[in-house]
């Protein structure tokens, strides 16, 4: 979100301010907020900056004054907090000063207020904020010191001399994140828990939406007030009506709107205008009409929070505050599933699913077209919601998505979150520039995200509710050992064909649990994994092999495939031996007529399936998901960038697809290594550079139109010799007409095997980072794997590990890994501190046994707008 654009905030109290840079015309306002203070309020006001009086006056703005800039907070229209930095002369150092009206000083606002300072100050290149506070000013110290920050304060005398450094630090992210999770609780409390509700649009006809969500609202059990805005009616299903939002006998908490999109725009003025503090939209053909506009427009103006429009609707089965505002056909059950999604569609399936298999939800939020409550809000929701023990996600967008990241990081590390994957389309990769671009699908880019993050992601909801199922009634896998257990022998082995293809290790079973199983089984039965209990044994004997084989410690899980037989039903003796306290156990009942359910209806021993692909497919999920939740954080190992300064000065110079040599210059500059390399333009001599270079040497052909350099005839390796290097040259100019615009000459690396690192920039989601096979055959093997930057040492590992031929890659130790490890961490680096690299495509990186080299690359650059994905805004 773009500071100067100005932004709707939260304060501490879930109230919702707006947020912007201050201009001369604000002179009126800043005056009255200063008019207002107290004598204690100005002796409490820290000073060393101008208040921003003095120059607002003057007439400069903040846009237009470089040293100078000063942001406001606005309250249901009046300005009650100012902040400013002025920067000293010839310095990246700038004072501080912040002024607060009494009536809000206890609810964020100077904290906010600084974030937007910390914020546009980062994005001008100052260091360090200064401020003279006297020592008397507790709460401002605090409020410095409280930012996330590094912080000193002198010590003594009347005045303490504060310094704040405004590094890129994790620390102030969580902080931030922190501070904006509160707030956003405490908004969303006005929707997730009202003491009053109001239903504009319920008619009395049973078969309309709005009848359909009063009657739900109704057999919900909530039990604060509720009353009806309906013209035509007195009373609807024994709930008062009225005809207008200013005739309601209370201002209610929180509205739900089901009317045609004309009055459904009126409706959410007439709530702004009476206070309403949250309004759903059930209503849909708002979106790209004016009506949509004047939603937004009244959302803004008057504090509102906004589910919708065109959604399923609210609900929350809190036991303290129980209500149900959608138009769902059924009843959904308490429980422990938080549910937001885009699509109403998705929402009803999914709560018809989880009904059958007897599972509830603590809430359901439908955001529709997303006009302002996203998925963001509900992630921060659940992470301070002790009732919802599993969080689920269907987003056909995202917003911000670096900030879900990290949100969904945090939440995951305490409960599972699972996302359907939608927009998986590729069409804009057709016809990429440049093989990373090739790579970075939005399929890609979109999984990255998902899988840094801990998200568990599936592609339809039926893989969902198999997923739900399995984590609801059993535990975490200790790891990838998995044991199969079956009275069919037809169904063992298609359940084990069903792990390796899911990445799972099928667990060698020790000499002690063969010989036990031996003693138990029939002399036919087969006591290797999988184990072939026959059909021919009782249920007894097969719960008392499942135990045998539960007991061994090479097996972390087991999936138990039983048919039932004119013997007996193994899977009724299931129930006898689980749930075991420590390992996972899925049961396979083929034929079954549900997908999944669970083993014992009406109790949640474990998850069923009728199909051995679909549990092993869930079982691989949750061991991967366990996986990440014990990955340690491997230390970073890059010593800081020389001239990080030099770097970004460079770049916001360029634009497009750099030349070769600036390419190079590029990569210098971010201490990339690059073979040694020399351009000469198409039409200059080769002279001095073929007499300078040594033997052997490779000529590159820089032609327009050429992304594949060697198929297209554009590389001539092995060139010995002054006279051989000036015939080459020759040969390219005659080969590519006016097209070729420069040749580059490197001399001959050392063999190795070679790679492709690049980056591709997305809008929406920044920098993803590709890692692949390369050369000439990297479209042809297709081999990659991707990251969202910046990157972890983590995160880097998972990259080397993360193809299919890595094994082979790195299993001999002849190559360097340590050095492309550090080239991924460098690449990273360069594309966080240069947002304007809108593509670099580093291939081949030719990798040997002591370091690696890029040998050719390509880069463009394209104009970023200045974001910060973690200023405390709310979506507009």
């Amino acid at each position: 979100m773009s500071v100067e654009a100005g932004s709707r905030a939260l304060l501490t109290d879930g109230d919702v301010v707006l947020v912007r840079p201050l201009h001369p015309a604000d002179t009126a306002e800043v005056l009255a907020l200063h008019t207002r203070l107290t004598q204690q309020d100005t002796y409490f006001r820290f000073f060393g900056a101008p208040s921003g009086l003095d120059r607002l006056a003057a007439g400069m703005t903040a846009e237009a004054d470089l040293g100078h800039y000063a942001v406001g907070c606005y309250r249901r229209g009046e300005l009650v907090g100012v902040a400013n930095y002025e920067v000293l002369k010839n310095s990246t150092d700038a004072e501080v000063a912040l002024v607060v009206d009494a009536s809000v000083r206890t609810q964020g606002v100077a904290t906010l207020l600084m974030e937007h300072l910390v914020s546009h100050a980062r994005k001008t290149g100052l260091k360090r904020f200064l401020a003279e506070v006297l020592a008397e000013n507790a709460k401002v110290i605090h409020v410095f010191k409280d930012l996330g920050l590094g912080f000193e304060a002198s010590i003594g005398g009347p005045e303490r001399d504060v310094v704040m450094t405004l590094d890129e630090d994790p620390a102030y992210l969580d902080a931030v994140l922190k501070r904006d999770s509160v707030a956003d609780a405490a908004s969303l409390a006005h929707l997730l828990k009202p003491s009053s509700i109001a239903v504009l649009g319920a008619g009395r006809r049973p078969g309309s939406v709005g009848h359909a969500v009063l009657a739900n609202l109704a057999a919900s059990g909530y039990r604060g007030p509720v009353e009806v805005v309906n013209p035509h009616a007195r009373v609807i299903l024994g709930v008062p009506s009225v005809p207008s939002v200013a005739k309601l006998s209370r201002t209610p908490e929180l509205a739900v709107v089901c009317l045609p999109a004309p009055a459904a725009a009126e409706a959410v003025e007439e709530c702004g205008k009476r206070g309403v503090r949250a309004v759903v939209v059930i209503s849909s053909g708002l979106t790209g009409t004016e009506h949509g506009d004047r939603v937004r427009a009244a959302v803004r103006e008057y504090g509102m929070r906004l589910v919708g429009p065109n959604c399923l609707g609210v609900l929350s089965t809190d036991p303290a505050c129980p209500y149900d505002l959608t138009f769902l056909g059924t009843t959904v059950q308490p429980g422990t599933i938080g549910v937001v999604t885009q699509s109403g569609g998705v929402g009803i399936a999914l709560a018809e699913s989880l009904g059958d298999l007897g599972l509830g939800m603590s809430t359901l939020v439908s955001t529709g077209d997303k006009y302002d409550v996203s998925g963001n809000d509900l992630l921060m929701w659940w992470t301070a919601d002790p009732r919802t023990e599993l969080a689920v996600l269907y987003l056909e967008s995202f917003g911000n998505p670096r900030k879900f990241s990290r949100l969904a990081r945090q939440l995951a590390r305490t409960r599972p979150v699972l996302a359907v994957r939608s927009g998986s389309g590729d069409t804009a990769q057709r016809a990429a520039a440049s093989h990373t671009a090739a790579a970075a699908t939005p399929a890609v880019t979109r999984d990255a995200l998902f899988e840094q993050a801990g998200v568990i992601a599936v592609d339809t909801v039926a893989e969902l509710v198999d997923v739900i199922a399995g984590l609801s009634w059993q535990l975490l896998p200790g790891g990838p050992r998995v044991a199969v257990v079956s009275n069919a022998g037809g169904a063992g082995v298609l359940a084990a064909d069903a792990c390796e293809r899911e990445g799972l290790v099928m667990a060698d079973l020790s000499d002690d649990t063969r010989a036990r199983l031996a003693k138990l089984l029939p002399a036919e039965a087969a006591v290797r994994n999988p184990v072939d209990t026959t059909a021919a044994v009782a249920p007894r004997v097969f719960a008392d092999a499942l135990r045998a084989v539960l007991d061994d410690d090479g097996v972390d899980a087991v999936i138990a495939a039983t048919v039932p037989t004119a013997v007996g039903d193994p899977g009724s003796a299931l129930a006898e031996v689980l749930p075991p306290e420590y390992k996972t156990v899925f049961a396979v009942r083929p034929g079954q007529r549900a997908r999944v359910a669970p083993l014992v209806p009406g109790t949640g021993v474990t998850a069923c399936y009728d199909d051995p692909a679909a549990a092993a497919a869930v079982l691989a999920r949750l061991v991967r998901y366990e996986q990440w939740l014990n990955r340690p954080e491997a230390a970073e190992t890059l010593a800081p960038l020389a001239d990080p300064d030099a770097l970004r000065a460079f770049a916001a110079e360029r634009e497009g697809w750099l030349p070769p040599a600036d390419s190079v210059e590029l990569l210098h500059l971010a201490e990339i290594p690059m073979v040694e390399t020399h351009y000469v333009e198409a039409g200059d001599s080769m002279d001095a550079v073929a007499a300078d270079l040594g033997s052997p040497v490779v000529l590159k052909a820089d032609a327009d139109g050429l992304l594949h350099k060697t198929a297209g005839g554009g590389v001539l390796l092995n060139v010995h010799g002054a006279d051989r290097i000036l015939e080459a040259f020759r040969t390219l100019r005659s080969r590519f007409g006016s097209a070729l615009r420069g040749v580059t000459v490197q001399p001959m690396a050392e063999p190795g095997r070679e790679l492709l690192v690049g980056v591709r920039s997305d809008p929406v989601f920044g920098p993803l980072v590709v890692f692949g096979l390369g050369g000439v055959d990297t479209d042809l093997i297709a081999d990659h794997a991707a990251r969202l930057a910046p990157l972890t040492g983590a995160d880097a590992d998972l990259l080397l590990d993360g193809l299919r031929a890595s094994k082979t890659l790195w299993a001999s130790g002849q190559l360097d890994r340590a050095a492309v490890r550090e080239l991924l961490l460098k690449v990273s680096r360069l594309a966080e501190l240069v947002p304007e690299l809108a593509e670099l495509d580093l291939n081949p990186v030719r990798v040997v046994s002591e370091g690696c080299l890029a040998l050719d690359v390509r880069a463009r650059l394209e104009p970023a707008p200045a974001t910060d994905p973690f200023l405390r805004a709310l979506r507009d």
